[in-house]
């Protein structure tokens, strides 16, 4: 009699892109410009110019949305919960001590590419759209807090007000049930497995790019660059 054949299930594909994006996701936190900015050691100026570079993503980010609010695969992502537009323009207008300040904004050239990118997949690939858009929010709802509750102590903000309010997700009650569910949609996105490894490569392409701006950041600033690894 012929021994069954243990037949290991696939992975979820959420699991993947977290397992595949792991470094990518460390090299971004560790970067220099975040590490003095988390670290106590810039001022709220390099606060107010991250914030402003952000609007630019933000913006192609939501942009897109009338136009992929029905479409199979990046729709249901699309929740008006995460929206994040209007609060980084009322953190903006603070930081910068007004609305009409908001026409000053000038992006980064690094920043001008990470945006491009974000509406050339917008108009052309959902799939990619929605790897963008897992790392932008996801990240918003985790490591983002850590960033608030920063600005908070060490520059005096409000808590949960204007200047920070990008981070606040009032309408997520529980931001770790929001997750589940977003990485649930993710493992029933409608692609075969060829298209959920390019979107998982897009989510590579997404961090690389943030880091970058990070880069582009860190010199404006004078952060140290972090020595090379081994290996």
């Amino acid at each position: 009699m012929a021994a069954t054949e243990h037949v290991v299930p696939p992975s979820p594909f959420s699991d993947l892109v977290r397992s595949e994006t792991r470094q990518q996701h460390g090299t971004v936190q560790s970067s220099p410009f975040m590490a003095d900015l988390l670290g106590g050691r810039l001022g709220l100026d390099a606060f107010t110019r991250y914030t402003g570079q952000l609007w630019f993503v933000y913006r192609a980010l939501e942009e897109a949305v009338p136009a992929l609010r029905d479409d199979p695969v990046a729709g249901p992502f699309l929740r008006d919960e995460l929206l994040r537009l209007p609060a980084l323009e009322r953190d903006l207008a603070h930081l910068l001590g007004g609305a009409e300040h908001l026409g000053a904004l000038a992006p980064l050239p690094a920043t001008s590419a990470y945006a491009a990118r974000i509406a050339g997949v917008a108009r052309e690939w959902p799939g990619g759209y929605v790897a963008h858009h897992y790392t932008r929010y996801l990240g918003d709802l985790s490591g983002g807090q850590v960033i608030r509750s920063l600005a908070e102590k060490t520059w005096g903000l409000a808590h949960k007000s204007d200047g920070v309010r990008f981070y606040v997700f009032d309408a997520i009650d529980n931001p770790a049930a929001f997750k589940r569910t977003y990485r649930a949609l993710l493992d029933a996105l409608p692609v075969d497995d060829l298209e959920k490894q390019r979107i998982a490569a897009e989510c590579r392409r997404a961090y690389a790019l943030n880091s970058t701006l990070f880069d582009a950041l860190g010199r404006e600033f004078d952060c140290p660059v972090a020595p090379p690894q081994a290996g």
